[in-house]
């Protein structure tokens, strides 16, 4: 059950990240350098809203 649930997981991950490359791949593109020249400190911060964001909703889904 619960590798079931890590794979839908999963698969929902790759779904959601693949939406913008497929329909907009320009502005992808353009995102992607953005953040490739972003400073570690800023990406840290991202990363980090976003695994808080997540837990909430985990939390808020549970």
């Amino acid at each position: 059950m619960v590798w079931q649930d890590l794979l839908t997981a999963l698969g929902l991950l790759l779904v959601i990240e693949g939406i913008m490359p497929f329909l907009n791949p320009k502005s992808f593109r353009e995102a992607m350098l953005k953040a490739s020249q972003a400073d570690d400190s800023a990406l840290r911060i991202l990363g980090l809203t976003c695994m808080l964001m997540g837990v909430g909703v985990l939390y808020w889904i549970r």
